[in-house]
């Protein structure tokens, strides 16, 4: 049986790496490469805020080819559908008919995503979908995956509990309940050991920064949302 190509969107957090995890489990599939968009100017991932050195480490470390994909700072995301487009006519071009996510249960996204791919004539592959968000965090522990929340809402999470490993206790210590994942943008997290990994990413442990976001609701009213980043710097 032919097994389908797949290319899997990588942000370096754990959704990413235990949708690769069951991907490589599941003969369907043939995982091919790895791709990340980084901001043209900060070279960090979007929201995570980890640095592209860091991100070609983990890529060594689980022996996939990692693609770069940059695009320009937007008020819009044109530029980042502008980069993919682009991107996904190379990975069709190299037989390349599936891309694969980390999404869980934002039914939004999940149809922006299938209605770009359509586009593209391609498919999208979501491994982790619809499965509760307590047990998949419990399982990838249970798998020796670690992890650490590199990034979180201010409202809701203590400066000094970002860069700590995330675990159902530090969910449960935040200051309002809050999805166990984070799938609603609450933290984003570094994956740094588990089963997908050669060899453990080393890095070492940064300041805290903190940083505001000024964004627009539907009803044209502007809002400010702080957020914690911990800087990680990669060991040569």
């Amino acid at each position: 049986m032919n097994k389908v190509k797949v290319s899997l969107a990588w942000s370096g957090g754990k959704d990413s790496a235990f949708a690769l995890w069951s991907l490589l489990k599941d003969e369907r599939y043939e995982v091919v490469s790895l791709h990340t968009t980084f901001g043209e100017e900060s070279r960090r991932v979007g929201l995570h805020g980890i640095h592209e050195s860091l991100i070609q480490q983990q890529a060594e470390s689980i022996g996939l080819p990692l693609d770069k994909l940059f695009y320009p700072a937007s008020q819009t995301n044109a530029a980042y559908e502008k980069v993919m487009s682009g991107y996904l006519k190379e990975l069709k071009k190299g037989g390349v008919s599936h891309i694969a996510f980390g999404d869980i249960f934002l039914e939004d996204l999940k149809k922006y995503r299938e209605d770009q791919l359509r586009g593209m004539g391609m498919e999208c592959v979501f491994p982790l979908w619809g499965k509760d968000t307590e047990s998949l965090l419990e399982e990838f522990l249970g798998h020796g995956f670690k992890t650490l929340v590199c990034a979180a809402d201010a409202a809701l999470f203590e400066e000094n509990q970002v860069g700590k490993e995330l675990g159902l206790e530090l969910v449960q210590n935040a200051k309002k309940p809050i999805d166990p994942c984070g799938e609603n943008g609450e933290f984003h997290t570094f994956c740094f050991e588990g089963p997908i990994f050669q060899k453990p990413v080393d890095f070492d442990l940064g300041e805290t920064i903190s940083t505001a976001y000024k964004f627009k609701t539907d009803d044209g009213v502007e809002h400010s949302k702080k957020f914690w980043f911990k800087e990680l710097k990669g060991l040569d």
